[in-house]
């Protein structure tokens, strides 16, 4: 039977505060968008691209909320608390896979040994950019490598959510960022994740650079070579005009190394992954 490979939707970024992220971001060049607010504890302030992706940078707004969630198997919550614990407050901890059916999403990583744990349905309410007001609910279905201690993976569904309208400002970044172009992930020993990451990307996997990777639509989900367990390392923004990202970190005071069509900004407080620029004109 033919699969569907899964589409790309967003990347969570844990962070100790959400004015750290703002400040770091609006230096990278990016439109950061105001606060959201989970019912369990969670805050974020994303920043949304073109392509309909889009950055979490995730903080504790509620820890007693937390803490509650934890104890009634939140898996969202768990994760980023056992990410925290174990690799710190600033960093890089899931990679998010849109989907049209979570429930099917979660027999099947049932089904291949790698589910999280239960599948979570929350309610939130929102505010778009054009003032309209409701609730928008979602579906989770979560994936993790069985040993690892980190990073994981979820499919988020969403349910009667209305359309994204009025958004063109927040996707708009004088860095010239219009979409993920990819995502990397490093271990001791890429091509034991073969498996893992068909499961993830619910399609073929290619060796690439000493490791493997996979097809997210346009975008890219690869394993490389690196230390340790496997670990999420590397975000990959397409733009169009490399110079004119260039011109915006340099304004924003912000340190890159250039190669041939690509710009390096290195983690720093506010940004826990590798962040690369890659021209796509």
């Amino acid at each position: 039977m033919t699969r569907t490979p899964r589409l790309l939707d967003h990347c969570v970024l844990p962070v100790p505060d959400l004015e750290l992220v703002r400040a770091r971001y609006q230096a990278l060049g990016f439109t950061v968008a105001p606060q959201g607010t989970h019912p369990f504890g969670t805050i974020n302030a994303c920043v949304y691209f073109a392509d309909d992706t889009f950055l979490e940078p995730l903080a504790i707004g509620a820890m007693a909320k937390v803490a509650d969630a934890i104890e009634k198997r939140n898996v969202f919550v768990g994760r980023d608390a056992l990410y925290r614990q174990c690799a710190g407050d600033n960093g890089f901890s899931a990679v998010v896979f849109k989907t049209d059916d979570a429930k099917a999403d979660h027999a099947g990583f049932i089904e291949a040994g790698v589910s999280a744990g239960p599948i979570l349905d929350f309610s939130r309410a929102f505010v778009d950019p054009s003032g309209r007001s409701g609730t928008v609910s979602f579906r989770l279905a979560f994936a993790a490598e069985p040993a690892s201690d980190a990073a994981y993976f979820f499919t988020c569904q969403r349910i009667d959510a209305p359309a994204a309208t009025g958004r063109a400002a927040l996707e708009t970044h004088r860095n010239g960022v219009t979409g993920i172009a990819g995502v990397t992930m490093t271990a001791a020993d890429p091509l034991a994740y073969e498996a893992f990451l068909s499961t993830l990307a619910n399609g073929p996997v290619d060796p690439a650079n000493g490791g493997l990777s996979a097809r997210l639509g346009k975008a890219r989900l690869a394993v490389e070579p690196g230390n340790g367990a496997l670990r999420l390392s590397a975000i990959h923004f397409a733009v169009s005009d490399i110079d004119a990202t260039a011109d915006a970190l340099a304004a924003g005071s912000v340190r890159c190394e250039r190669e041939a069509g690509r710009l390096t900004v290195r983690p720093a407080p506010g940004q826990g992954a590798i962040f690369t620029f890659e021209d796509r004109s």
